[in-house]
């Protein structure tokens, strides 16, 4: 164990941090500041192809969208947050938002690159990611990133997409049952995991459409479940909003090693959260119907921004107001505690237990597809079934075994699919350029902003 958790310190050391953010201002500079000068598209144009529906082959802009946004909305926008504020204070949020906006560069990136050189399986679904614009995009020098990119994203889908998460949803749901008054007994762990593994069998075995309907209705409930919940307590503590907001602009400069802690959590939780360089969520972007490689990248964008922008900034306004981070531990206790002034104490319990039940969920479902997409860029289509399978197996697993080792695993793994992504988004920057420019032409500020530009082909 000592061996992982140095291991996993130093692959997430304040290098890769500074690496990741370097890379990020580099793609700010290579898009034109995608984020910055068009941001009212990239927010606006992706709102208005939530109605927009899918066809043969793939998922519908706004699912792919919510098949990406279920993997990164997950239980750290709840329990990292409250860590992260404990550890660096107040500014942590701010430079949680200087990591989003840099990093909304980075997924542009990469969520651009995935549509322009993607494929089509034996299926005829749209297969893409760092894999396959490694594979499409780079010369045979650069083949063997790609193999290690999905070796790692293949492995690192049982821990950090199964195991984990079926973990949180087990500790979730017996949280539930205690706050209902429920007893739970030594049998539980194993009857919670088999009904995970059940339900995710149930998505991933039905095929892409089938996790695209689910995750295109689970993920923006549960967001709005979770947004309504922390908006009453910042309603009814409306008046100590915007002194919260001070406090977290004018915690973000505090002198001395405060600085160092602040800057460093507040990174580091930005980076985890929105996933933006890791390569992950490009892929289920990938297997969309939408054509546009640059308008697809946008709503990575968007997806960054809803990610750490909206949920984060909440959940930290919410510990805030609420007075919730005077004392105690840094776990969802905290969360309840803010939420419990409105609600009480067993509502609260009962809301953060459904929340981190459903972003677990919809972890579990968006990386099940990472995973298999990775193993079947590696063994073929023919191996999917047995993936799916032994995925929905460390799901059972994870709920009934410590998970302290599948943590650190997942981590080190993570850093091994970062490694090659970023290097193959450096080298291909010259493509994010060229495509972002003919996007921006002057042809297309004639258009209508819904009008889709023609584009070379892609795989």
């Amino acid at each position: 164990m000592d061996i992982l958790e140095r291991a996993a310190a130093l692959v997430w050391g304040p290098a890769t941090l500074i690496i990741f953010s370097a890379a990020g201002i580099y793609l700010t500079y290579v898009s034109g500041g995608i984020q910055l000068r068009h941001f009212g598209e990239c927010i606006g144009g992706t709102a208005r192809r939530f109605t927009q529906g899918g066809g043969s082959g793939g998922m519908s802009p706004f699912q792919a969208l919510a098949t990406a946004l279920g993997g990164t909305v997950g239980t750290g926008n709840i329990a990292g947050v409250t860590l992260a504020l404990a550890l660096g204070g107040p500014g942590v949020i701010f430079w949680m938002w200087v990591a989003a906006f840099i990093g909304m560069a980075t997924k542009y990136s990469e969520v651009l690159l995935a549509v322009r050189f993607r494929e089509r399986n034996s299926s005829g679904e749209r297969v893409g990611g760092p894999m396959y614009y490694i594979k499409n995009g780079l010369g045979r020098a650069y083949r063997p990133l790609a193999y290690i990119f999905a070796l790692a994203g293949a492995l690192a889908a049982f821990g950090m997409g199964s195991a984990v998460q079926s973990g949180e949803i087990r500790s979730a749901l017996s949280t539930l049952c205690t706050a209902a008054g429920v007893p739970v007994g030594d049998g539980f762990p194993l009857a919670a995991g088999l009904i995970v593994a059940l339900l995710a069998a149930a998505v991933l075995l039905g095929g892409l459409k089938r996790l695209g309907n689910v995750t295109g209705l689970l993920v923006p409930f549960m967001s709005v479940v979770y947004l309504a919940a922390c908006g009453a307590v910042l309603a009814a503590n409306w008046e100590r909003v915007l002194p919260s907001l001070v406090e977290i602009v004018s915690g973000a400069f505090e002198p001395g090693a405060a600085l160092g802690a602040c800057v460093g959590w507040g990174f580091r939780r930005g980076v985890f959260s929105n996933e933006a360089g890791l390569g992950s969520s490009p892929i289920a972007h990938a297997s969309t119907t939408e054509r546009d490689c640059v308008r697809q990248g946008m709503s990575g964008v968007f997806e960054v921004f809803a990610d750490t922008v909206v949920i984060c900034t909440v959940t930290g306004l919410t510990l805030l107001v609420s007075g919730a981070m005077d004392g105690g531990d840094p776990t969802t206790a905290r969360n309840a505690c803010a939420l419990a002034t409105v609600f009480g104490s067993t509502g609260a319990a009962a809301i953060i237990a459904v929340c981190i039940t459903l972003f677990a969920f919809s972890s579990l479902l968006s990386w099940g597809l990472y995973g298999e997409r990775c193993c079947g860029f590696l063994l073929g289509e023919r191996s999917l079934t047995a993936y799916r399978l032994l995925f929905c197996a460390a799901a059972l697993a994870g709920a009934v075994v410590n998970l302290d080792a599948a943590w650190l695993l997942a981590d080190i793994l993570n850093a091994a699919m970062a490694a090659p992504n970023l290097i193959a988004l450096l080298a291909l920057s010259g493509t994010v350029r060229s495509e972002t420019r003919r996007y921006f032409s002057v042809s297309h500020r004639a258009r209508k902003p819904d009008q889709a530009p023609r584009q070379r082909p892609h795989r």
